[in-house]
């Protein structure tokens, strides 16, 4: 918890007292929602509590502001009882949470750098995988911003609603390449060929500049290390070296413009070696262009968990001072005309100024338009909503 957060608590407070139960936002079928509430302080989490209407929500609100507020993606025929296997699980909805903090090669001290590459993750979720490969539809989909680090996508198709946590492993193994054949799929027509073909290139075009040794050697380096090291951790790998130097290897031997040759005309062949072959196919199947990489690390946790809570739609986030905002689907294309601006759409508190001291080195922020690049020990004067922002993170203080 932030040093300091009695005065922010305090704005959280004043921010429920303005809504109207009518304005509030609430989950379908709310009578039959579980709910928890992180309250300041750290206290211990206010679990399975269950509201009728959006005004006995209202109340709560009003009544305890918390740090955070979640509702259960599950309906429950009595979801107040204290057990979970007392509350009658009734189905749930189906939720893929993309969080920033998970990307390789990405950094929450850059804020809004991390938001714009998990915003493209987000909509490639949508746009590769959720609609043309399984079919979900738009009109059973909402999408909103966490309200900190990354996007919730909810699929509220009533076909989906009780399908097993097994079902829905199985559709984040898929999104994440778990058991699919890159090199077979690569002389097909489908979306998974595709993409292979574009992570092959991608690859190649990574291990040039390690061969050649140039100014991004070593983070390209450390970035299909990285690649690797998620990659082993399946049960199916046939890797049998994830080193650095064995990288190095491959990308001497993808220099060669006949083995390339002879690996877009024949997948099966082993162009590099027994070592090495293995070594780039996984490459190319952890590549970011191919899957969703590891952001599927804290989705997948939220999708195949058939009893997860998620934050609730309206609330404003403990850890940034940003509300938790729905906005339509197609918004989430980053390059789309009226992409969603998280960092400016997602600002509540607008009115007066702070002065913060400045205690983490090497952050950006930016909110509202304004960005900061500040030095550790700096003492400025920011808005309200970026003092707010800074504090919560535990970037900044409040000077007296």
């Amino acid at each position: 918890m932030a040093d300091g957060w009695s005065r922010f608590a305090l704005r959280f407070s004043e921010y429920y007292e303005s809504l109207s139960a009518d304005s509030i936002w609430a989950p379908p079928r709310l009578r039959n929602r579980e709910w928890m509430f992180i309250p300041w302080g750290g206290g211990h989490p206010d679990r399975h509590r269950s509201f009728s209407d959006k005004r006995e929500l209202k109340s709560y609100l009003s009544s305890r502001a918390p740090h955070s507020c979640f509702h259960s993606t599950a309906y429950y025929q009595e979801p107040s009882r204290g057990k979970m296997a007392e509350k009658g699980w009734m189905g749930a909805d189906l939720i893929f949470d993309l969080d920033g903090d998970h990307l390789p090669g990405v950094s929450d001290n850059d804020f809004p750098s991390m938001i714009e590459v998990i915003q493209e993750q987000a909509w490639r979720l949508w746009n590769e995988f959720l609609e043309p490969e399984f079919g979900f539809k738009a009109e059973h989909t909402q999408t909103s911003f966490s309200g900190h680090r990354g996007f919730h996508i909810h699929v509220r198709d009533p076909k989906l609603l009780h399908i097993d946590s097994n079902a829905r492993r199985e559709i984040v193994n898929y999104i994440r390449g778990e058991g699919i054949d890159i090199q077979s799929t690569i002389s097909s027509n489908s979306q998974w060929g595709k993409r292979a073909m574009r992570g092959i290139d991608t690859i190649l075009e990574k291990l040039a500049v390690i061969s050649e040794g140039g100014d991004e050697k070593s983070n390209l380096l450390n970035e299909l290390h990285d690649i690797l090291s998620t990659r082993s951790k399946s049960p199916k790998t046939t890797l049998k070296s994830i080193s650095k130097p064995s990288i190095v290897e491959l990308a001497k031997l993808a220099q060669s413009d006949d083995r390339i040759n002879r690996l877009k005309d024949d997948p099966s062949l082993s162009v590099f070696g027994e070592k090495c072959t293995p070594i780039f196919w996984e490459l190319v199947k952890g590549d970011s262009t191919v899957v969703m990489g590891t952001a599927g690390e804290t989705d997948e946790v939220v999708t195949v968990d058939t009893k997860r809570v998620i934050r609730w739609i309206g609330s404003l986030h403990g850890k940034s001072g940003l509300k938790v905002t729905q906005f339509p689907l197609e918004r989430l294309d980053p390059d789309g005309s009226r992409s969603f601006d998280p960092l400016s759409e997602a600002v509540v508190f607008r009115g007066g100024n702070a002065r913060v001291r400045i205690i983490e080195d090497d952050v950006t922020a930016e909110i509202s338009g304004d960005r900061l690049e500040p030095s550790i020990g700096d003492e400025i004067e920011v808005s309200e909503s970026m003092a707010m922002f800074l504090c919560l993170k535990g970037w900044a203080e409040i000077t007296k």
